[in-house]
């Protein structure tokens, strides 16, 4: 280990104190973003105030270069608070961090600088017409003297009405293109976002109308060594809801007295708690593998996390189902944390790429019948 490792791991034991310390303020709010869709703007500008922006942007851009694996164990944790702070988060450091790298040699700094300095990203990717496939893009960008021009338009831009910068993809000449775009006048936020989950990402339609995509604004393809921290991030949102979803379970069993006994007494809430925890930890030591492996640059964490999002998207979704059947009817009233959780795990299976893609594209590598996404 050299002595920079050293140092980054420090660093990153730091912050996951701060963490600790920042964490129960975000849960306090979380039920009031949900109840009113508002965006989580505080806790977001913390993280960066404390430094866990700069630690995720890789050493050569000016950044921290802090580990795949403290990145999702800080997504986790941020999740089982608040996953809309989890989520926009993700996105954010998936954006800003992608157009510091697919520019790198055309803009040199720009993109690293602005997340630095504190600048707002979010990812314009998806579309309306071409569902999961959010990196094959359909919209066609039609060529002018300073770049390209887009009239389209994208969908579920979390953190999009705080954004300073958008990482845009068109398609030019039938292959993909990335671009930043600085949000004005061409781009409308289309108030669409009256969700059943997660409320408080505000993950707008945006509309575009004679957007320049400016020439020089223009990124690479991205290479075999870009971060990825949407990849990374989304099997730990999905994760840190579990987590919420059992708390708030333990909690009501613990605190509901049926007959003179506590409900968690009763057989067949420990049997079903077993089984749920245990689950939750395998899918957790899976994920925390990729995790590894994209930290010591093994080409097989890609599909370690395709299969760590399906399998952390599934087994929320059932945690939080059984938090209802032991919560009884007061896990539906709005009081109740768990309608929220279960609420928030449906969401995450139909973030790219939802259930029913992966669970196509897994198959097919598995049968042997695998085409190119």
């Amino acid at each position: 280990m050299t002595v920079t490792d050293a140092l980054v791991r420090d660093d990153e034991r730091h912050l996951r104190d701060r963490l600790d310390e920042l964490l129960p303020a975000f849960a306090s709010d979380a039920a009031e973003n949900d109840e009113h869709a508002r965006l989580p703007e505080a806790a977001l500008r913390r993280l960066h105030a404390e430094g866990f922006d700069a630690a995720a942007l890789p050493q050569h851009l000016g950044g921290g270069g802090a580990s795949y694996s403290f990145f999702g164990e800080v997504v986790r944790a941020l999740a089982e608070a608040d996953p809309a702070v989890a989520t926009i988060w993700t996105m954010h450091l998936g954006a800003a961090v992608g157009l510091a790298q697919l520019t790198a040699d055309s803009l040199g700094s720009y993109y690293a600088d602005a997340l630095l300095a504190g600048d707002r990203f979010a990812n314009a990717l998806s579309e309306p017409t071409s569902g999961n496939r959010f990196l094959n893009p359909q919209q066609e960008a039609s060529p002018v003297e300073d770049g390209h021009v887009l009239d389209g338009a994208k969908r579920f831009v979390s953190g999009s009405e705080i954004a300073d910068h958008l990482l845009v993809n068109v398609a030019i000449d039938g292959a993909p293109a990335f671009f930043g775009v600085e949000p004005d006048a061409t781009i409308t936020v289309i108030p669409i976002w009256d969700s059943l989950g997660l409320r408080g990402t505000r993950s707008q339609l945006l509309s575009f109308h004679g957007t320049l995509l400016r020439a020089d604004r223009r990124g690479a393809a991205p290479g075999p060594d870009h971060r990825n921290y949407v990849g990374a991030g989304l099997a730990g949102i999905s994760l840190g809801i579990a987590d919420a979803a059992l708390g708030a379970l333990v909690a009501h069993a613990r605190s509901r007295v049926i007959a003179g006994r506590p409900l968690a007494e009763q057989q067949w809430v420990e049997y079903a708690v077993a089984d749920h925890h245990s689950r939750i930890e395998a899918v957790r030591a899976y994920w925390r593998q990729a995790l590894r492996q994209a930290d010591a640059g093994d080409p097989a964490h890609a599909g370690g996390f395709d299969r760590a999002k399906l399998l952390a998207n599934r087994v929320a979704v059932e945690t939080a189902q059984l938090a209802v059947r032991v919560g009884g009817a007061s896990g539906y009233l709005r009081t109740s944390p768990i309608q929220r959780h279960l609420r928030d795990a449906e969401a995450g299976q139909l973030m790219a790429y939802s259930t029913e893609v992966l669970s196509g594209v897994i198959g097919k590598q598995v049968l042997g019948t695998e085409t190119a996404r």
